[in-house]
């Protein structure tokens, strides 16, 4: 009988629901209008870009009460945020590292909403809570997002950003106590903090103007030195350059704390490198590479060499040591050459450098001497994804974590002198992974390029073109989409749904130039990537344009706003997440600026302005078009890609589609950023509204 009234309930929520539009609030327009290159552009919400004003609120206010009040009746509900709940309820653990003789990692009990640091001497014996995020606020909105632990062992540095905003707080407590120390640093971003004798080193900005913390554009990063026990305004000035606003800043030492290394960049790809020897009294900084186009990533040194992992000459990558007392190129030295896999990452471990490699968008990882010399390679579990492989170079042990669509977190110790893995953690989540079964296939985009596409569901899935499928991608800044474990996911795939991802140009899953042939003048390659995955499930019998979701966040929520623009006949639901919407104007807030690598800016010339003002998914609404199901979502501390991008793209949409038969909705977060440390329940909450809109729209039944 309880069937039977569900069916019922949900049978007549489609009956008031979906045969006419939703009343929307009408948002006031202005006047305001721009020329670019004799062109004029009409901006009738800009007032939407000042988050301070009460109006702004009233809109973000009416919004969230038509929105939620909408998903509050839909069916399911109740259940999806059941099974969400005992999915997300199982004991997550990351990799242990090991620093001050000490083991650190962190462990989440399974509902906490944020995970929880430990230490120990002895990873069989019972671990300490040396911090636990959960008691620095009430409501789990403050994150831990790093780490460093002195030389000594005696004291933790520690960040912590909250309500999801990019900016963050330094702390530092004594780890033998517990006592916090009254050193405490603000306005920190984009930052790490790395331990040097009695302090550390860190980057900073000045303080902003009071109300424009979450959207004035990021400008005048520099690093300091703190000395513990002082003020942060006798911080010691290391780097600056006063005539760059733009110069972005980054400090790292190497792991024998000899060699200060400064990354000098000027977007989100790409980077200088300088590195001064702390050894030699009143040294100065000697410049590795001065060129911003490509990656500098130094790995260690031993003595004198310093390891560098780059793409100079190399789209894929190669290792180079370099010699600090003669740093010229002609006495580079490459130890690990370029070859037909990504080299993603390099670490020294027990006397050898392990490398992780990528191959078709997965893992494999090789180890090498320091000479460059193959020694063998580590076997992993199956195709998925390694990271955090951590050790010291005295050490024989170290521990990494894998994990694929049906395999959640594990955690592996590796010995080098037996030269095999052992598991260390398996997570027990309430779900059978052996139900499922993962895919790669390669399909055709436009211009013929073949782009991978992984396509995960149960086994015995029939293809008859009517399976609900959730297509998902993100394609820019040489990110790089590989396999991964999600508790939201299962929830979906469990009750008969395909989860497909593409690795679109744009990404890095194949170096360099595939990141290029997705990037300003060539960005429609990535839509028509996506595009096309769309085309091979549907033409594949997966599923049909009436089964298809679609779901990309940050730049992938471009991707979706531009491609349910350019083909809204193709897609059921689609779901643009935190999404850049207005490609005319997006360097003007926080660290906008910085994306004009991949993207180009309206102001560089005529070709580039019309260019993106041909895809912008604001300005390329279309009037009374039959859109999909749209549920956007944002979040008001979201100073990454800020929430007017998503105001903006909603309100147009709304005006000029209110008729549409199929819901246009925006979902805006409270005391929630861009998507990083976001609290467990904030995330089951997200996922139940997303997946309640996307069970209802696509037909699907518990």
């Amino acid at each position: 009988m309880k069937r039977v009234i569900i069916s019922f309930l949900a049978l007549s929520f489609m009956m008031s629901c979906s045969e006419k539009p939703i009343q929307y609030p009408p948002t006031k327009k202005g006047e305001v209008k721009d020329t670019y290159f004799g062109t004029v552009v009409e901006d009738p919400y800009r007032w939407l870009e000042d988050d301070n004003s009460p109006k702004t609120a009233d809109w973000v206010k009416t919004q969230n009460q038509l929105t939620f009040g909408y998903l509050s009746k839909l069916p399911y509900r109740d259940q999806i945020k059941k099974r969400l709940t005992e999915l997300w309820d199982y004991p997550k653990y990351g990799a242990p590292f090991k620093e001050a003789g000490k083991y650190f990692f962190y462990k989440n009990n399974g509902l906490q909403n944020q995970s929880v640091l430990y230490m120990t001497s002895d990873l069989s014996a019972e671990p300490k809570v040396l911090l636990d995020p959960n008691t620095l606020s009430t409501d789990g909105t403050a994150a831990l997002t790093s780490i460093e632990v002195s030389n000594d062992g005696k004291y933790l540095m520690y960040q912590v950003a909250k309500s999801g905003s990019d900016w963050n707080e330094i702390f530092v407590k004594s780890i033998e106590t517990g006592e916090m120390l009254p050193d405490h640093m603000l306005w920190v971003k984009f930052s790490g903090i790395s331990w040097y004798k009695d302090g550390f080193f860190y980057s900073a900005y000045d303080k902003p103007e009071a109300g424009s913390e979450l959207s004035k554009a990021n400008e005048f990063q520099k690093v300091y030195f703190h000395k513990l026990g002082t003020e942060q305004s006798a911080d010691q000035l290391i780097i600056n350059d006063p005539k760059n606003p733009k110069q972005m800043f980054g400090a790292g030492l190497t792991d024998d704390k000899r060699f200060l290394l400064i990354s000098r960049s000027i977007g989100t790809h790409g980077n200088a490198l300088d590195f001064k020897d702390l050894n030699k009294t009143n040294s100065s900084f000697i410049t590795l590479m001065d060129q911003y186009e490509y990656e500098f990533n130094p790995v260690d040194n031993i003595g004198d060499e310093i390891y560098v992992r780059t793409n100079y000459k190399a789209p894929k990558y190669r290792l180079v040591k370099i010699n600090a007392n003669h740093p010229e190129e002609k006495n580079w030295v490459v130890i690990i050459p370029e070859n037909k896999d990504v080299m993603e990452s390099v670490v020294m471990i027990a006397g050898k450098l392990v490398v992780n490699f990528m191959t078709d968008a997965h893992s494999k990882t090789e180890v090498y001497s320091y000479d460059g010399v193959l020694d063998h390679e580590i076997q992993l579990p199956g195709i998925g994804t390694v990271s955090a492989f951590s050790g010291k170079k005295e050490d024989n042990i170290a521990y990494y974590s894998y994990t694929s669509f049906n395999t959640p977190g594990e955690i592996y110790k590796y010995d080098f002198t037996t030269k095999q893995s052992s598991l260390h953690f398996r997570p027990e989540v309430k779900f059978n992974p052996d139900d499922f079964e993962v895919n790669q296939v390669f399909y055709a985009s436009k211009d013929g390029t073949k782009i991978p596409m992984f396509i995960v569901h149960k086994k015995g899935l029939e293809l008859n073109g009517n399976n609900p499928t959730l297509l998902y991608a993100y394609g820019g800044f040489n990110i790089s989409l590989t396999p991964s474990f999600s508790s939201a996911r299962i929830a979906f795939l469990e009750n008969g749904g395909v989860y497909a991802m593409a690795n679109l140009r744009g990404g890095g899953e194949y170096g360099e130039e595939w990141h290029l042939a997705g990037t300003k003048l060539q960005k429609q390659n990535v839509f028509d990537d996506f595009i096309a995955a769309a085309e091979y499930l549907i033409s594949q019998k997966y599923t049909s344009s009436k089964k298809l979701a679609i779901q990309g966040g940050s730049n992938g929520g471009l991707l979706i706003g531009a491609v349910t623009n350019q083909r809204p006949d193709l897609f059921k639901v689609a779901l643009p997440q935190v999404g850049v919407m207005d490609m005319l104007r997006f360097n003007k807030f926080t660290i906008g600026w910085a994306w004009a690598g991949d993207y180009g800016t309206s102001e560089d010339n005529a070709e580039m302005f019309k260019y993106l003002y041909g895809y912008s998914p604001y300005h390329t609404i279309r009037k009374r078009v039959a859109y999909p199901a749209i549920l956007a979502t944002t979040a008001d501390h979201d100073d990454r890609v800020v929430p007017a991008h998503t105001f903006k793209y909603m309100a147009r949409l709304q005006e000029y589609n209110s008729e549409n038969k199929l819901p246009l909705l925006v979902r805006i977060d409270s005391k929630a950023g861009h998507g990083a440390g976001k609290p467990t329940a904030k995330v089951i909450e997200e996922y139940t509204d997303v997946w309640s809109f996307v069970f209802y729209h696509l037909g699907m039944k518990l």
